[in-house]
């Protein structure tokens, strides 16, 4: 009895002393602490930076437009970008061996066009004209926006028409429908298709220089309105792509107790060269004056796809930070605001992402480091709030530790040769404009 009652005290007094043990630990003033620093390590702040940054309209280098991932094609007069003409020339190839029987004698010849998207208004028509390449274009050349696509033809008119864009959505989807644009076109150009001789229809190589393909442009609008169409014009999976078709009889045919429509296709793929030429003028444009001019800041920038306007940067502030010690950047985030009543969003659809490109000191254009962590994480894409926000978090620490310089920014679109949007944004200049904002953690000494 007297072992039993000795082990439960020494039982109570263990827990006893387990229970003062974890509560001494609770103090603040427990052993040890005095080892800690009686403040932060590390002190994060926030800063808007706004006042270093300056911002200008600059017309586009030139771009590259040759088989874009989409051609375009039209004239449009925007009221406050100017004027835009978008010619466009294509191969159109083979699809086998013709074989057109005996005394072919050609009915018609068309040529379709596909479209799904369009940037401009519904309610203007436009012409297109057709005529036939005098001249090769090459899938293997790189062709500027310059280029002189109705130098490469023919002046004999094959075939015209007057169109007025029509854009119907999927009511189940809400995606568009792909939409028809037919161009009756003169039967001579049929007739040459019929004749070739079989040695120049043995391949599409030999072909195209038989028949090196069509040029179509638009007519230039005098007065507002117009539009660009976005072409589907080289096949995908199972659409077919745009394409020349020529409609014949043969004296096979007219032998049948109930002939058939007869035809063959020439048709754009994604091996055939498919090339734009893209005009601007700016004549009358608000920013006009100040094209190209770095003096003074602008309370507007301006944006255009299609080899139009970017917009260069410079945020001198960020040099200031160079060599900062015990300084590192949490984040950068650069904020740019559309300007929705300037650009009219409703009726013109800004950009769906823009590109924030650094400069070297040669002025090449680079993309910061940011963007190879992720596309996700460098940003760019436009929120629902009508702002575009780049991530330079990293682009900033190499300032900081020397391995960077700062000689400006462009902003462009991220899609220049295959969308026709654009978008005013709010410069430097303005109260909500263009703003620089830093998380940094400073390193307590």
């Amino acid at each position: 009895m007297k072992r039993k009652i000795t082990f439960k005290y020494h039982l109570i007094i263990w827990a006893a002393a387990v229970a003062a043990f974890f509560t001494a630990c609770n103090e603040p003033n427990d052993l040890g602490m005095e080892l800690l620093p009686t403040r932060d390590l590390i002190e994060v702040k926030n800063l808007v930076e706004k006042n270093s940054i300056s911002s200008f309209t600059y017309r586009e280098d030139s771009i590259s437009t040759d088989e874009p991932s989409k051609s375009l094609l039209g004239s449009f007069y925007d009221p406050v970008f100017g004027k835009t003409n978008i010619d466009f020339a294509a191969h159109f190839r083979l699809q086998g061996y013709p074989d057109f029987g005996t005394n072919t004698v050609v009915d018609s010849v068309k040529l379709f066009l596909y479209y799904r998207l369009m940037y401009g208004d519904t309610v203007t028509s436009q012409k297109f004209r057709v005529y036939e390449l005098e001249a090769p274009i090459d899938v293997d050349q790189r062709y500027n926006q310059y280029v002189n696509l109705k130098e490469l033809a023919s002046t004999q008119l094959l075939g015209e028409r007057d169109y007025t864009p029509v854009i119907e959505l999927d009511s189940a989807s809400q995606d568009t429908f792909y939409q028809l644009i037919t161009i009756p076109l003169d039967n001579s150009l049929g007739q040459k298709l019929v004749d070739a001789d079989s040695l120049q229809m043995v391949n599409n190589d030999v072909f195209l220089e038989y028949f090196k393909g069509l040029y179509i442009e638009p007519e230039a609008r005098t007065e507002t309105g117009g539009s660009i169409l976005t072409l589907e014009a080289a096949s995908s999976g199972n659409f077919q792509g745009s394409a020349l078709v020529v409609y014949y009889n043969n004296d096979e045919n007219k032998a049948e107790e109930e002939p058939d429509t007869l035809l063959n296709p020439y048709v754009i793929t994604r091996f055939s060269a498919r090339v734009n030429s893209i005009q601007h003028d700016y004549s009358g444009t608000p920013f006009e004056a100040n094209l190209n001019v770095e003096s003074g800041d602008d309370s507007l920038i301006y944006v255009q796809a299609t080899g139009g306007l970017k917009s260069k940067i410079y945020i001198d502030g960020i040099t200031s930070w160079k060599d900062s010690a015990n300084i590192g950047i949490n984040k950068a985030e650069l904020v740019f605001q559309v300007d929705t009543i300037a650009s009219e969003v409703e009726k013109y659809p800004p950009p769906s992402q823009l590109l924030f490109t650094v400069l070297d000191e040669e002025g090449t254009e680079f993309l910061p480091i940011d963007y190879s962590f992720s596309a996700a994480y460098y940003g760019g894409r436009l929120r629902s709030d009508y702002t575009y926000r780049f991530n330079i978090t990293q682009h900033m620490q190499q300032i900081i530790e020397g391995e960077a310089e700062n000689h400006g920014f462009f902003l462009t679109p991220a899609r220049k040769n295959s969308e026709a949007n654009r978008v005013v944004l709010k410069g430097s200049n303005s109260q909500t404009g263009i703003k620089l904002v830093i998380t940094y953690s400073k390193f307590l000494e």
